[in-house]
C-alpha cells in the first residue's frame, strides 16, 4: 500500500469515523495502513469529541492519518460529510473504527469499481470479530425496511451494504448529497443506498475478501446471545425505527409508498403496545415508538420536501426499486426464532 504524501493525489480515502474508539481503533488504522495494494490511500479520522484519549492514540502512532477534530459531539452523518468534503480520492471508504479489513479489501474493490459498467456503492462480507461467522454480504429488505442479511456468495445485486464499510464514488456521493445530517446515527447506509438506487445506479455486495466487525459497540445490543436471544438497545432501536420510517417516508415511490407506509405506521404502533404490554415497560412504547412517530409529525414538512426532490429525480420504475427484497416481513422470523427481543 502507498500512502498518498501531499502532492499526489491518491486513488481511494478512506473516512473513519471515531467516537471513544481507544479499544479498537489500532485494530482498525493498522488494518488500513496494512493493505496489499499498489495505489496511493489518504486516511481520514474525524474524532467526535471523544473523552477516552483515542485522539492522542491516533496522532502519536498514526502520523500519516488526517485527524479532524470536531469540539462537540456531532454523529456519524455529520462526521462523515466532514470527511468527505476534504476527501481527495476518487472513491470513498466509509469504514467504521471497531472493523478491521482484510488485507487484500481496498485492492478487492477498486478492481472491482474499475471495472463496472455502472458505477456505484460497493460493499463487502460482514465477519463477527469474536466469532468469525459471516454475517452478511450486504443485504437485502423486507417491505418495511428491516435488513435482511445475504448470505449467498453469487448475490451480487443488494438492497443496501453495510455504512461500517461502504465504498462509493467520489462524485456519486457528491451527486446525492452524502448523509442527511438531521439522521444522526443508524440507518443512514440505508438512505444512501435507496438514493443511488433510485437514480440508477448499483448496489452490490462482493463475495470475496471482507471485514470484521465489533457489531453493537457503538449504540449496544443488535445482536444474537449465546442463548440465541435477541438483545438491543432502547436507544438503538429508537434511532433505527425513526430513521428507517424517515427512509420509507423519502425513497418509496408511488404508488408503494401510499400502500405501505400507513400500514407500516399501524404495525409500528401495535408492536410497541404489544411489547411495553408484555414486558410491563411504559418506557418501551414512549421511548421507541411514540418517540418515532412524534419525530414523523416534527419532520414532516421536511420530509415532503425533500420526498419531492428525490422522487422527481427517480429513474427507475418502482418495481425495480423493489427487485431485491424479500416479502416476508424480517421482525416476523425473527420473534419465531430468538422471541421477544431484550432492550436494555
Amino acid at each position: 500500500m502507498e500512502n498518498s504524501p501531499s502532492t499526489t493525489s491518491p486513488v481511494c480515502s478512506v473516512c473513519i469515523a471515531n467516537y471513544n474508539g481507544a479499544e479498537v481503533i489500532e485494530d482498525c488504522l493498522n488494518s488500513v495502513f496494512a493493505q496489499d495494494c499498489d495505489f496511493p490511500i489518504e486516511v481520514l479520522v474525524h474524532d467526535d469529541a471523544s473523552t477516552d484519549g483515542s485522539v492522542d492514540i491516533i496522532r502519536d502512532r498514526y502520523p500519516n492519518a488526517i485527524v479532524i477534530p470536531s469540539e462537540k459531539n456531532v454523529g456519524f452523518c455529520i462526521s462523515n460529510n466532514r470527511m468527505v468534503a476534504q476527501a481527495r480520492g476518487k472513491y470513498i471508504l466509509l469504514l467504521n473504527n471497531d472493523t478491521a479489513l482484510f488485507p487484500d479489501a481496498l485492492r478487492t474493490l477498486y478492481a472491482y469499481a474499475e471495472n463496472q459498467p455502472l458505477t456505484g456503492i460497493l460493499g463487502l462480507p460482514q465477519y463477527d470479530m469474536k466469532t468469525r461467522e459471516l454475517l452478511d454480504i450486504g443485504s437485502q429488505c423486507d417491505p418495511f425496511l428491516n435488513p435482511v442479511p445475504n448470505l449467498d456468495p453469487g448475490r451480487h445485486d443488494v438492497a443496501m451494504v453495510s455504512g461500517a464499510c461502504l465504498w462509493i464514488p467520489r462524485l456519486l456521493w457528491e451527486e446525492l448529497g452524502g448523509f442527511p445530517d438531521w439522521f444522526g446515527s443508524l440507518a443512514e447506509d440505508l438512505y444512501l443506498c435507496s438514493l443511488t438506487r433510485l437514480n440508477g445506479y448499483s448496489v452490490q455486495a462482493l463475495g470475496t475478501s471482507g471485514f470484521l466487525h465489533h457489531v453493537g459497540i457503538s449504540f449496544g445490543g443488535g445482536k444474537v446471545t449465546k442463548e440465541n436471544r435477541l438483545v438491543t438497545s432502547r436507544k438503538r432501536r429508537a434511532l433505527s425505527e425513526r430513521n428507517k420510517s424517515f427512509v420509507m417516508a423519502l425513497a418509496y415511490p408511488a404508488p408503494l409508498f401510499q400502500l405501505i407506509f400507513p400500514l407500516h405506521l399501524v404495525l409500528l404502533l401495535v408492536e410497541g403496545l404489544v411489547l411495553a404490554l408484555l414486558k410491563r415497560e411504559w418506557q418501551v412504547f414512549r421511548d421507541i415508538y411514540l418517540a418515532c412517530l412524534q419525530s414523523l409529525w416534527r419532520e414532516r414538512k421536511r420530509l415532503l420536501l425533500l420526498r419531492q426532490g428525490i422522487q422527481a429525480g427517480r429513474t427507475i420504475p418502482w418495481r425495480a426499486f423493489v427487485a431485491p427484497f424479500i416479502w416476508r416481513p424480517h421482525k416476523l422470523r425473527l420473534l419465531v426464532k430468538h422471541g421477544l427481543p431484550s432492550i436494555r
